[in-house]
């Protein structure tokens, strides 16, 4: 099941430089003028999550798999772009692929490296860039309610229920309120319209800042929490760095000299893991220790499914312990002993943190 985020703001705020710490590659190219990025570049990331490493300790796995998260740099959007501006709608389309927004803002000064608008304003930026896409939807909206319009009678049930989600969508866009302000954020997520999809705010600041922030974050910090918008702050430049660092240890000893307990980097991805609603189960055993990622409410079948077709398909039963159950009784046989282990079917609900071994016949 792959999630994925994508990377979007102006040109030159340091999206690329993200994605570059991000994946720890070179893959994007970072430079100083608009639209250097053509193409969508395309990652995945590691999920951090110490809990595989306890259980692999206590398994003796030979091989620890974390779950992942693909990431989308996306080249720069401007003012116009929903009519063709920059490279405008070309990357538009790139986000509808993407399943959440990670929404970058510069928040640092540098006279280095120019703006489009000339100045710093992290709100006028990310206003702009979410007009754009209410703008794109608003136009896509229309075009499908005509289309859907002339069916008539042929309409389905199914039809005519998205015909008045667009339609609520569209009166809605066309007050230029966004949807979190009308309550109803979330509510149009089948339509696939840019405006809904969730988004999390990244601050770029500079190496200063890093640890407190500055006023152009807490700025963007209240207007989130109207919005009820998670932010995250991070200086790229700092990030990079890190990434380059040959041990975790490096890492460590290189965050604790500059007051930072996390990396930016693995608070961006464990909070585009959270806002894409997502938790993880676990598979353990002496060759790997797995983890996987599933939507939350997702039932023990569909769970299997993730790892092989033939587990749903020939789904028998979940044996189900909680990691802490796991952890504590020190491995599967122990639980088993304690009567920590249980014999799930295809309709429970799976938990974040079930270690499961799934039984099936094909």
């Amino acid at each position: 099941m792959g999630f994925n985020c994508g990377i979007v703001g102006l040109p030159n705020v340091g999206k690329s430089t993200l994605f570059n710490a991000l994946t720890q590659t070179a893959a994007a190219e970072a430079a100083n003028y608009p639209f250097c990025t053509i193409e969508p570049n395309v990652g995945c990331v590691a999920v951090p999550d110490d809990r595989l490493h306890t259980l692999a300790n206590i398994a003796k796995s030979q091989k620890i798999i974390p779950t992942q998260v693909e990431f989308v740099d996306i080249a720069g959007l401007v003012k116009g772009a929903s009519k063709g501006e920059g490279l405008g709608n070309q990357f538009l389309g790139h986000i509808h692929a993407t399943d959440a927004i990670v929404h970058v803002l510069r928040c640092f000064e540098n006279d280095d490296i120019s703006h489009v608008d000339g100045d710093i304003d992290p709100l006028r930026d990310f206003t702009t860039v979410e007009t754009e896409l209410m703008l794109s939807d608003m136009e896509s909206l229309e075009k499908r309610i005509l289309k859907n319009s002339k069916k008539g009678a042929a309409l389905t049930k199914e039809m005519k229920e998205d015909l008045e989600l667009m339609e609520e969508a569209l009166a809605i866009l066309q007050t230029g309120e966004h949807f979190s302000a009308s309550g109803k954020a979330g509510r149009f997520r089948r339509l696939n319209i840019l405006s809904d999809k969730p988004i999390l705010i990244v601050c770029n600041v500079s190496e200063d800042d890093a640890v407190l922030g500055n006023k152009f974050t807490q700025d963007v910090e209240r207007y989130a929490a109207q919005r009820n918008t998670e932010v995250v702050v991070i200086a790229a430049s700092i990030e990079a760095e890190i990434a380059s660092l040959g041990s975790s240890e490096e890492r460590k000893n290189f965050l604790e000299s500059i007051g930072l307990a996390e990396s930016g980097l693995s608070k961006v991805i464990k909070a585009g893991y959270k806002l894409l609603n997502l938790e993880t189960f676990f598979t353990v055993g002496p060759a790997e220790t797995r983890a996987w990622s599933i939507a939350k409410d997702t039932r023990a079948q569909d769970a299997a499914g993730e790892i092989h077709t033939d587990f749903k398909k020939g789904f028998i039963c979940a044996e189900t312990i909680h990691y802490e159950d796991y952890v504590k009784c020190g491995g599967e046989v122990g639980a088993k002993t304690a009567g920590k282990m249980r014999l799930e079917g295809k309709e429970y609900i799976v938990c974040d943190g079930d270690v499961m071994h799934f039984r099936f016949n094909v």
